[in-house]
């Protein structure tokens, strides 16, 4: 962790996202939310409500899902941030992206980065949870397109791979009853 202070009153930081160092300077009123866009151009994570109460900033600090945008940069220096770019290895995407895709549990896909940061979150902790249990998780994330069911479908189906399942969406996750 370098921090250092410049002549515009910056902080010079390195930050250990996904996996990888990012050397920025930003003031230190900036959030962690502002920082990861503006300085690091890792646009994944979306700006929503800025008040904590949309969930579309989630990210994750030390495994732990937080909100963005209401955390300040600095208190993320020399800690472990993930963001949705950080789901794929590579090419290859998580078990929760590639669920989301096969379910369409995403319209409009705004809140989707938030969603996926605290689902992955919830199946590090959890991998076999019922519906109540995700429904508990993601209720800081608010999605203004669906009616939720295919995104809790899709953790489902996730978890159910992730512990070695052979599972597949029903019918019905895909076109609807």
């Amino acid at each position: 962790m370098t921090e250092a202070g410049d002549k515009k009153g910056k902080l010079l930081a390195t930050f250990q996202v996904n996996g990888e160092p990012y050397e920025v300077a930003f003031a230190p009123h900036k959030t962690l939310l502002e920082v990861l866009r503006e300085e690091m151009e890792l646009t994944g994570t979306k700006h929503g409500c800025e008040l904590g109460e949309c969930g579309t900033c989630t990210v994750q600090v030390d495994g732990v899902p937080i909100l963005s945008c209401l955390s300040l940069a600095v208190d993320a220096i020399g800690k472990d941030v993930r963001t949705v770019e950080g789901l794929a290895v590579g090419s290859d995407l998580a078990p929760l992206q590639h669920t989301f895709a096969d379910l369409g549990a995403a319209q409009c896909g705004y809140c989707t980065p938030g969603i996926l940061m605290a689902a992955d979150a919830l199946l590090k902790e959890n991998p076999s949870p019922t519906r109540d249990d995700i429904k508990e998780y993601l209720a800081g994330n608010i999605c203004r397109c669906t009616g939720y069911l295919k995104i809790f479908e899709a953790v489902e189906l996730a978890a159910a791979r992730m512990r070695g399942e052979d599972a597949e969406p029903s019918k019905e996750s895909i076109y609807g009853s």
